[in-house]
């Protein structure tokens, strides 16, 4: 199903990550869109194009989560224009030994059904702390 209705090409995407159909995440960005994870991280930077995008940010996560343990809730959206809000909640048990678990919100812009851009924003100190603990060791001094 293909829809351009911005709202609901979000819901889609959100909802296929949980399920971790691959496909309709492919299907879901322009293939020239952006996605800035602002912070300091390893993964903090604007990641251009949709491969970089879902094979390197989004697929770079798999090595340091439990496969089988993501779990991915969409709280609420709020739609205007081309733009949308998305909160969700992620979830997953890490090869470190702890818990994931952060609430996070996306400013989507899409344009003619696609994703073409995404501002995240998230506890980047427990993303640190949890899915780079070796990272935020070295940037404490430990």
């Amino acid at each position: 199903m293909s829809t351009t209705d911005p709202r609901a090409v979000v819901i889609r995407y959100v909802e296929a990550v949980r399920d971790g159909d691959i496909d309709v995440i492919r299907d879901s960005f322009a293939t020239d869109a952006t996605w800035h994870y602002p912070g300091d991280l390893p993964i903090s930077k604007v990641w251009h194009g949709r491969d970089a995008i879902i094979d390197d940010f989004l697929g770079g996560m798999g090595p340091v989560l439990v496969p089988g343990t993501m779990e991915i809730e969409l709280i609420s959206t709020i739609a205007e224009g081309e733009r949308v809000v998305a909160e969700w909640t992620s979830k997953a048990e890490t090869v470190y030994g702890g818990t994931y678990d952060n609430r996070c919100l996306g400013i989507y812009t899409v344009h003619d059904g696609k994703i073409v851009s995404v501002v995240e924003y998230a506890d980047t100190k427990h993303v640190a702390e949890t899915l780079f603990p070796d990272d935020a060791t070295d940037r404490l001094g430990g």
